[in-house]
C-alpha cells in the first residue's frame, strides 16, 4: 500500500468486511489487515530520517519558497469586456480602476486633464480640431484595450456590485456626451457674448460720429454699418443679430439728424448715403428704409437750392442743388415748385432796387441768381433767366447812382463806366457816362458831387469856351455842371514847361501867347451855370502843379471864354 505524500490530504481507506469504519475527516490510522494477528494494524511505512533535508543541489533555489501553480485563465466574458470598455469611454479610466491597472487609469486622467486645461474656459474658437480628433482616438484605444483586458479578467468585486457596474458604465457614458453638450453650450454663449460685444462696438461708432460733418463721419458710419450687416446676415439668429433691425432704425435716424433739425444743405449728403445703401448693403436686411429717404432728400434739395438763390458764396450753389432735384426727382412736388420760387426771388429783388437801402447788394444777389439760372437744366426756367438779366442791368445803374449819392465817388465812377461799356445800347448809357465823369471830378473836388448830374441837357443859349493846350503831353479835360462831358487835347510838340515865379516881382507867365494855330484846341458849347473842371495830363515829369488839376468856372450868358492849359516847373 502506497504512503500518502507529505502535505497531501489522506483519503479514506477502503473498509473491508469485518473492519471498523473510520469517521469522515479523521486521519487514517494503520489499516487492519485481514488475517493479521495481534492488534490487526499494519505498521506505518518508514519516513525520512529525522533531521535530514534533501540532498545538496536538489529542490528550489535558496531563499525561495515553494511556487504556487499558475492559475489557468478564466472563461471569456463578453459582458464584462463591454463593461470595462464602456467605463474607459467615460474619460475617467474607471475600467482600468476595476482592473487595478493604475498606469492606464493615470494616462486617462492626464489626457482628460490636458483636454480640460486647453478647452476651459470655453471661447469662440473652441478646441482645435486636431486635439479633439486625437482625444477621440485615445478614448477608442483605451476602450478597446480595456475590453481586451477585461474579457477573461477575474474582478475582485462582490456579486451585488458586479450587477451594478454595467448599468453604471452605461450611465457614465453621459459624462463625455454631457460634457460635450455643456461645452458646446458654453461655446455658443461665448459666441453670443462676442457678437453682442461687436454690436456694442458698432453702436459706439455710430454715437462717436453723431454730430460730425458727414464727410468726416462717413468712414465711421460705414464701419459701423459693416458690423451691422455682418451680424444681420451671417448671424441673424443670434441675440445680437435679432437686435440689428432696431440698430438700423437708429442708424438711419442718427445719420439723417440734420434733416430733422431742418439743416437742409447739411442733410443732402447723409440722405444720399442712406438712399444709395442698397448698392453696397444687403437689400433684404435694409428693407424699405432706403425708399423712405426719397421725400426728405427731395425736400432738402429744394430747400437748399432755393435758399442759395442770389447767394454768390453759396456752397453748394443753387444750380447744383436744383439740377440734382430736377434730375433725381423730376416728377416730385418739390421739382414743380422750383420755377415759381425762382420767379418770386427775382420779383422780390427787382422791387428792392427801387428805393431800397442797399441796391448794390441786391444787384449782387441778382447777378448770382442769373449765374445760377444760366447753369440750370430745367427748360421751364429759360424765361426766368432773361428776366433776371434785365433786373441785373437795372441793378447796376441803381448801384452806381446810390454810390454817387453816398459820396463813394471812386466806386461810382467804376460802376458807371462798366455800365456804359456793358450796355452801350441802353437808354441810360449816356447818363451813366455823365455820372462816371462827375464822380471822377468829385474825387478831386468833392463839391462837384453835391448833386447827381442831370440825364437831360438843358435848353437855352450856349456859351463858347475854347480850351488850348500850351504844354507837353496829352490832356484830358473833364467838366460837370449844367452839362457834363470830357474832351481830349493832343500834346503841343513845340511847347515847353514854364518856370514857376519864385519872387513877387518876377514876370508873370504868358501862356498861349504865340500864334493861335500853334496850340491844340477844343471848343465847348456850355449852358450858363457853375462848372467844375478837371484836367488830367499825361506824365511829363515833375511839375509844381502836378499832372492833375481841378478848377471851378462860372459860365454866364452873353460871354465867350478861353482856357489855356500849361505846365510849370521849378527849374
Amino acid at each position: 500500500m502506497a504512503a500518502t505524500p507529505p502535505g497531501a490530504t489522506p483519503e479514506p481507506a477502503p473498509v473491508s468486511q469485518g473492519a471498523a469504519a473510520v469517521p469522515a475527516g479523521a486521519a487514517a490510522g494503520p489499516a487492519t489487515a485481514p488475517g493479521w494477528a495481534g492488534s490487526g494494524t499494519v505498521p506505518p511505512p518508514p519516513g525520512a530520517p529525522p533531521g535530514f533535508g534533501p540532498p545538496p543541489g536538489y529542490g528550489p533555489p535558496p531563499g525561495h519558497g515553494p511556487q504556487p501553480p499558475a492559475q489557468p485563465p478564466g472563461d471569456a466574458n463578453p459582458a464584462q469586456a463591454a463593461m470595462i470598455g464602456l467605463l474607459n469611454l467615460s474619460c475617467l479610466g474607471l475600467g482600468y480602476v476595476l482592473l487595478r491597472n493604475w498606469v492606464g487609469a493615470a494616462l486617462c486622467w492626464l489626457a482628460t486633464a490636458a483636454l480640460l486645461v486647453v478647452a476651459l474656459p470655453a471661447d469662440v474658437d473652441g478646441v482645435p480640431v486636431g486635439l479633439l480628433v486625437g482625444y477621440g482616438v485615445f478614448l477608442l484605444a483605451v476602450a478597446a484595450d480595456g475590453a481586451r483586458r477585461g474579457l477573461r479578467a477575474t474582478l475582485r468585486i462582490g456579486a451585488g456590485f458586479r450587477r451594478l457596474v454595467l448599468p453604471l458604465a452605461l450611465v457614465l457614458l453621459a459624462v463625455p456626451a454631457g460634457g460635450s453638450l455643456a461645452y458646446g453650450a458654453a461655446r455658443d454663449e461665448a459666441k453670443e457674448q462676442a457678437m453682442l460685444e461687436l454690436l456694442a462696438a458698432a453702436d459706439a461708432l455710430v454715437k462717436s460720429a453723431d454730430g460730425l460733418a458727414f464727410d468726416k463721419a462717413e468712414p465711421t458710419f460705414r464701419q459701423a454699418l459693416s458690423a451691422y450687416e455682418d451680424l444681420g446676415t451671417h448671424h441673424a439668429g443670434s441675440r445680437a443679430g435679432k437686435l440689428v433691425p432696431d440698430r438700423l432704425d437708429a442708424y438711419y435716424k442718427t445719420v439723417s439728424a440734420p434733416y430733422a433739425k431742418k439743416q437742409y444743405c447739411a442733410a443732402v449728403a447723409p440722405l444720399k448715403h442712406l438712399r444709395e445703401l442698397p448698392a453696397t448693403v444687403d437689400k433684404k436686411l435694409l428693407g424699405s428704409r432706403p425708399a423712405k429717404t426719397d421725400e426728405p432728400l427731395a425736400e432738402s434739395l429744394y430747400e437748399c437750392g432755393t435758399a442759395a438763390l442770389g447767394v454768390r458764396t453759396a456752397n453748394p450753389t443753387a444750380s447744383e442743388s436744383l439740377n440734382e432735384l430736377h434730375d433725381t426727382f423730376p416728377q416730385s412736388a418739390q421739382a414743380a415748385k422750383v420755377e415759381p420760387a425762382v420767379r418770386a426771388a427775382i420779383r422780390t429783388r427787382t422791387a428792392a432796387l427801387t428805393g431800397g437801402a442797399a441796391p448794390c447788394d441786391t444787384t449782387d444777389e441778382l447777378r448770382a441768381l442769373r449765374s445760377s439760372l444760366d447753369n440750370m437744366t430745367d427748360p421751364s426756367l429759360e424765361g426766368a433767366s432773361k428776366e433776371t438779366a434785365d433786373a441785373v442791368q437795372r441793378g447796376d445803374f441803381a448801384c452806381g447812382t446810390s454810390q454817387f449819392k453816398n459820396k463813394e465817388f471812386s466806386s461810382a465812377a467804376t460802376t458807371m463806366t462798366d455800365y456804359a461799356k456793358t450796355y452801350p445800347n441802353s437808354p441810360q448809357a449816356a447818363h451813366a457816362r455823365s455820372i462816371a465823369i462827375a464822380a471822377e471830378i468829385a474825387e478831386e473836388e468833392p463839391a462837384a458831387g453835391r448833386s447827381l448830374p442831370s440825364a437831360d441837357v438843358p435848353d437855352g443859349p450856349r456859351m463858347v469856351m475854347v480850351i488850348s493846350n500850351d504844354g507837353p503831353g496829352e490832356v484830358e479835360v473833364l467838366y460837370t455842371g449844367p452839362m457834363t462831358g470830357k474832351i481830349t487835347l493832343k500834346s503841343c510838340g513845340t511847347c515847353k514847361k514854364y518856370q514857376t515865379p519864385l519872387l513877387v516881382n518876377s514876370p508873370k507867365i504868358k501862356a498861349c501867347s504865340g500864334p493861335s494855330s500853334k496850340y491844340p484846341k477844343a471848343t465847348l458849347l456850355l449852358p450858363a451855370g457853375d462848372y467844375h473842371f478837371l484836367q488830367k495830363r499825361a506824365a511829363t515829369g515833375t511839375s509844381t502843379a502836378g499832372d492833375t488839376k481841378s478848377s471851378k468856372t462860372k459860365i454866364e450868358e452873353g460871354y465867350s471864354y478861353t482856357n489855356c492849359l500849361y505846365v510849370t516847373s521849378l527849374f
